[in-house]
């Protein structure tokens, strides 16, 4: 393998393993800007893992072929607005403690779709193999540039559409009445309530979206990395989503090249069990490696990165 194939198949790795994050990071970013905080993200994720690999599995059943991964997808991210109801309601009509709220979410998560795969495939932990997958789609032309078309443009269509909706959403958080709203009520709800402002309808906006987004990003790696849903199919990605958002200072295009740094980081660590010299590491040490990176990550970006102000606070219309 010459190295310009080996640097192409390390950046389309980075891209697959960033996805899911690119999508949970840009979920978080749309909630917190609402200023509802959202530590649920994780939750989020397993559901939509959970809903993509069931409905999918069925819809292979049924004979829906290659039509399957997207219906998947389509239950994903019904699951992901119905689940984040439940944190919209607990934080923001019922003023419960957002971070307690978002904890429940992981735990409730976690607990339930195991219990629901235990249940649906006779005991086991894990949803059956799926044979129709989402696969990879090369852009004609594109795709045969050396080193960067085998990385960038031979890719999931789900890691396309990651792309398209961090420029998608920079645009609508920045250049739209509607991104103007929704920063408006995470900075000062109360002025933004005077001004006519609906303020709860747009945290609850923001937090269906969210819970929308991440599920997009669990289904993704339902679908395309592991083609089944366990327990551990998640295994932590929603809290490096998280680490992105915040690294990446509630901006989308901040947050996407904090997601392909976690992704690369992950890539990387498959790179180095190909390396003679890697056999004296143990596999746990390269496994925790993106962990650990999050974790160096959030420590650097504290103090730097600025929260909207109003992120955490409950409001009372009755109290301006």
């Amino acid at each position: 393998m010459d190295w310009m194939t080996t640097i192409g198949q390390l950046i389309n790795t980075t891209l697959v393993f960033s996805t899911a994050l690119i999508f949970a990071a840009l979920g978080g970013i749309f909630s917190e800007r609402s200023g509802v905080i959202n530590i649920g993200i994780e939750g989020f994720m397993t559901f939509g893992a959970f809903a993509a690999g069931v409905a999918a599995f069925y819809a292979e059943d049924a004979g829906m072929g290659a039509a399957s991964p997207y219906i998947g997808i389509l239950a994903a991210l019904v699951m992901g607005a119905i689940a984040s109801l439940i944190h919209a309601v607990a934080s923001i009509t019922f003023k419960a403690d957002q971070v307690i709220s978002g904890v429940v979410i992981n735990f409730l998560a976690a607990g339930s779709t195991l219990y629901m795969v235990k249940l649906l495939f006779e005991g086991s932990g894990e949803t059956t193999l799926l044979k129709e997958g989402l696969a990879k789609v090369p852009i004609p032309l594109l795709s045969k540039i050396p080193i960067i078309g085998e990385g960038l443009f031979n890719n999931y269509i789900t890691t396309y559409l990651a792309i398209i909706l961090v420029l998608v959403s920079f645009y609508v958080l920045y250049k739209t009445s509607f991104g103007l709203r929704l920063r408006a009520v995470g900075e000062h709800p109360s002025a933004a309530d005077t001004v006519g402002v609906k303020v709860l309808r747009m945290r609850y906006l923001g937090v269906i979206l969210s819970g929308t987004l991440a599920a997009l990003g669990g289904a993704t790696i339902t679908l395309t990395t592991t083609n089944t849903f366990s327990h551990n199919t998640i295994s932590g990605q929603g809290f490096i989503a998280i680490a992105a958002m915040i690294f990446g200072k509630w901006n989308p295009l901040g947050a996407f090249g904090a997601a392909v740094f976690f992704g690369f980081s992950q890539a990387i660590g498959n790179y180095f069990q190909l390396f003679a010299w890697s056999k004296d590491i143990p596999q746990e040490f390269i496994y925790m490696l993106p962990y650990v990176l999050t974790v160096i990550v959030l420590v650097a970006a504290v103090g730097k990165s600025s929260a909207p102000a109003a992120l955490g606070e409950p409001y009372d219309p009755g109290k301006r």
